[in-house]
């Protein structure tokens, strides 16, 4: 249910000398489908919003925003859907009482990209479709945008992240020294993800609490997706959006949608182009550090 032009629920509630709360029963009662979307969907993004939120903090943000809910339903909602909060300790990152996993620092921003396989980035979203949510992770690398990896799920467990992780280890074989940087979420300092970003040689680097712009070029992809397919086309299922998002990826972002940072090149035509500048298409060396300079340390810097 939303407000009609300026007017909130709560003013055309008063106006018509009819209760909230009243207004709401009887809403429920009549579209109990759309409530619950609409409320599953509110649940979603504040708990990907405020991901070290318990339950009685986010009903209290829900209710903020005209919800009328109570605690063990939201609690019940994050259960179904696989929402834990995230409780965050110094360098400690847990999901539960029974795991505690390491967090690692960002290096990302330190790195100066000069090629392929230096740095990957890695994210995980919602999706909001006709009569569900479900999942999408994703592998790319920073310094040409591709997509690597992609994985769809009903759940947000390990497993989802993985797929998408095998995924683009499968397609680039990189060597070791490749840096893998994500947000701090449970799934990715598993001891499963960890163990297989170890394997291969991949050094594990992780945002800062409650700045996800330090994982921007995986964010602006979910934006892109989400404007440009999801929400375009409609799609109502999991298997619907399936069928379709392989072609989108693979086909339409890689290889022909322009991005102005790659000097209006798709993905795939910038990493032909720079391998044509560095005169092979074989990864160069590990990516170069930066660190800013502090005038008292190098005065003549």
């Amino acid at each position: 249910m939303q407000s009609q032009g300026s007017l909130t629920i709560e003013r055309m509630c008063t106006a018509c000398g009819v209760s909230r709360a009243g207004f709401y029963r009887h809403w429920e009662e009549k579209e109990p489908d759309e409530v619950l979307m609409r409320l599953r969907d509110a649940v979603q993004r504040e708990s990907l919003k405020y991901p070290s939120y318990g339950a009685p903090k986010l009903t209290m943000v829900l209710r903020q925003q005209g919800f009328t809910v109570s605690v063990s339903r939201v609690s019940r909602i994050r259960r179904e859907d696989n929402l834990l909060a995230i409780r965050r300790r110094k360098f400690v990152c847990t999901t539960d009482s029974d795991h505690d996993f390491l967090v690692y620092p960002n290096l990302a921003q330190q790195l100066k990209l000069t090629a392929i396989n230096q740095l990957w980035v890695a994210d995980i979203t919602y999706l909001r479709l006709g009569t569900e949510f479900v999942y999408l992770a994703v592998v790319l690398d920073a310094f040409s945008r591709r997509v690597l990896g992609w994985a769809l799920d009903r759940s947000l467990r390990t497993a989802l992240p993985l797929a998408a992780l095998d995924r683009a280890i499968m397609t680039r074989a990189p060597t070791a020294g490749l840096v893998h940087h994500s947000d701090r979420g449970s799934q990715y300092a598993s001891n499963d993800y960890v163990a297989r970003l170890e394997a291969q040689g991949i050094t594990s680097s992780m945002s800062r609490p409650a700045r996800p712009w330090e994982n921007a070029r995986c964010e602006r992809f979910m934006r892109t997706l989400k404007e440009e397919e999801v929400y375009v086309r409609k799609y109502r299922t999991l298997e619907q959006l399936q069928a379709n998002i392989d072609d989108f990826i693979e086909n339409f972002y890689n290889r022909e949608r322009m991005h102005a940072a790659l000097n209006f090149l798709s993905p795939e035509q910038f990493e032909r182009q720079a391998a044509t500048a560095l005169g092979t298409a074989a990864t160069p060396s590990l990516a170069a550090m930066s660190f800013r300079r502090h005038r008292e340390i190098y005065p003549d810097a």
